[in-house]
This record gives structure tokens, C-alpha cells and sequence, in this order.
């Protein structure tokens, strides 16, 4: 069981879940739009992130919904490259969910202190892009590709399909010399998975992610939120807590949410409860 994440320029301890707070720079967010767009808003955002008690930050500067199409790379980093540079001191890790290694090069250098690639550094150039630095490394199952991955997802065995893709990319990473404590596994919830197959992964996370890294969940305000409850993105803040708190109660590290401050405040409550049943 990994106790710390080597994060670039911290080592984040994971005695207790971290919470990642979400700061999309996008005009077609599929939860707020086109809200945080600008460089100004992007970092009144995350600021107030930070303030709310996120533990680290993920920019994305590419919307990676169901339907999003592409954008380039230049366009991405015109996007991510302002702000990265207006947080630099902000006092926690930012990380940049991007899968292109050209833009993973250069938010390195500008300091960027993990990946987040919703493509798990499936490529040589991708892990090449990232393999000498110390940031961490967030790799994540997908099936397809976002514009039709939601199309009609199917597996034979969706638990032991998506273990044996993250550990399969683990390996590749370590293989290239990147250590264990730079490494978190993200199965993927919404990215070509129907419902069923999104709350079959939570339900047995442990068998998924295992205990040789640390592990990352983004469920918040999704559609398998949406699903259960008939609520849009807009209204599914207690279904969203619902989710992480499942996730932490099944050992999962840090998660990843829109909804910051109440998180933080649901996983206070939680870890009370849980220090009473150790007592």
C-alpha cells in the first residue's frame, strides 16, 4: 500500500483521501460550460479551490465529455498556459489532464506537477514526454475514443478488463523507470462505460485498482449520477458526494470533484466515524 505520491514539486501523503479540485478551461464543459474560460475566471476558480481545502488542482484545456471534438495542441496550451504560470504559487500540485505529449513537454517545463491522460500514456511519445521528470502520473482507462466512446461500450468482463489495462500500463511505465510512487490509477468512470458498467467498477474498486499505487476516481456530476437520480449535471451534488465516499470507503486515494468545499466536508465527517469504529 503506497503511503506517499511523488507529485513533482511535493510529496503528497496519503494517510487520509486528497481532493482534487476541477478547473475546466473549456468552452463545452459538459457540468459548467463555458464558465472558467477565461484566464481571469480559470484562477478566481481555482484560488477558491485552494481555498476550499483542494489538496491539488487539475487544469484541462480540452473538454474530454462524450461528443467533445478535438482541439489542437497549440490551442490547448494558448488555454492552459496562463494560468498554469498564474498558480505556480498557489501552494498545492497542479496538475494538467491533457493527452498530447507535445503539450505534456511543455507544461513541464512551465511546471506542471502531474499528467492526468485520459489515454494512460498508451503512446511511446507520451511516455517519453514524462518518464525523467518527477511529476506524477495519472493514468486512466478508456474505451474508445471521446466523440463515440459512449456509443455502445462493451466488455466480456468489465473488472478484470480494465485491471488488466492499468496494470499492464503501470508495468510499461516502470518499465521505462518511472517508480511506483509517481504512478495513480484511474479506472475510467464514463469514458466507454454504460451505467451498469460504471457502478460495477465502484462496487469493487479493490479488485480494480489493487494496492501497489495510488488511485484516483472522477465520478462527480456525472451521468451515471444523472441516471440513478434524474437529475441534471447542475443538481447532483449529494449523488456526487455519495460516489466519493463509496470510493474512499473502498480505499481509493484522491478524487477528483467539482464540488470542493462539500466534499472536503463530507470526508471530515466520514474520517470522524471511521476513527470511532478503530477506537
Amino acid at each position: 500500500m503506497p503511503d506517499h505520491l511523488q507529485c513533482g514539486r511535493f510529496r503528497l501523503s496519503l494517510e487520509r483521501p486528497l481532493v482534487m479540485g476541477i478547473v475546466n478551461i473549456t468552452p463545452d464543459s459538459f457540468s459548467d460550460g463555458n464558465q472558467h474560460f477565461s484566464t481571469r475566471a480559470a484562477l478566481d476558480h481555482a484560488q477558491r479551490l485552494v481555498a476550499e481545502g483542494a489538496d491539488i488542482l487539475d487544469l484541462g484545456g480540452e473538454s474530454t465529455r462524450p461528443g467533445a471534438q478535438a482541439v489542437s495542441a497549440d490551442e490547448e496550451l494558448r488555454r492552459l498556459l496562463p494560468v498554469l504560470e498564474g498558480l505556480r504559487g498557489c501552494g498545492v500540485p497542479v496538475s494538467v489532464d491533457t493527452c498530447k505529449p507535445e503539450v505534456m513537454r511543455v507544461v513541464l517545463q512551465v511546471g506542471a506537477d502531474m499528467i492526468n491522460d485520459i489515454r494512460g500514456f498508451g503512446s511511446a511519445e507520451a511516455v517519453e514526454a514524462v518518464a525523467a521528470s518527477d511529476c506524477a502520473l495519472c493514468l486512466m482507462h478508456m474505451q474508445g475514443e471521446p466523440r463515440t466512446m459512449q456509443a455502445n461500450p462493451v466488455y466480456q468482463d468489465v473488472v478484470a478488463e480494465v485491471r488488466q489495462y492499468l496494470f499492464g500500463g503501470a508495468r510499461r511505465l516502470q518499465a521505462a523507470g518511472v517508480v511506483a510512487q509517481r504512478i495513480v490509477l484511474d479506472p475510467g468512470f464514463g469514458f466507454g462505460k454504460s451505467v451498469d458498467h460504471n457502478y460495477t467498477l465502484l462496487r469493487e474498486l479493490p479488485s480494480v485498482v489493487g494496492t501497489l499505487y495510488a488511485s484516483l476516481v472522477g465520478m462527480s456530476r456525472k451521468s451515471m449520477i444523472g441516471a440513478v437520480t434524474g437529475r441534471p449535471a447542475s443538481q447532483r451534488l449529494g449523488g456526487s458526494i455519495a460516489v466519493a465516499l463509496a470510493a474512499v470507503a473502498r480505499g481509493v486515494h484522491i478524487v477528483r470533484v467539482h464540488d470542493v468545499a462539500d466534499t472536503v466536508s463530507a470526508l471530515k465527517v466520514w474520517a470522524r466515524i471511521e476513527q470511532g469504529a478503530r477506537a
